[in-house]
């Protein structure tokens, strides 16, 4: 079954600039703009946003 343009693979990217990445999947209908989600990020030792880069 092949993959569905409606849910594209996201790599999200710390705003603290670490250069910690996580990857996701998102919805386009839902979200068209860029994704932000707080999650962790290990090199900082805290939550702090992410942001889908492109």
């Amino acid at each position: 079954m092949a993959r569905s343009t409606a849910r594209p693979v996201v790599t999200l990217k710390s705003t603290a600039g670490t250069g910690a990445t996580y990857v996701t999947r998102k919805n386009r209908g839902n979200d068209p703009d860029r994704l932000v989600l707080r999650k962790y990020d290990p090199q900082a030792g805290k939550h702090v946003a992410f942001r889908e880069e492109r």
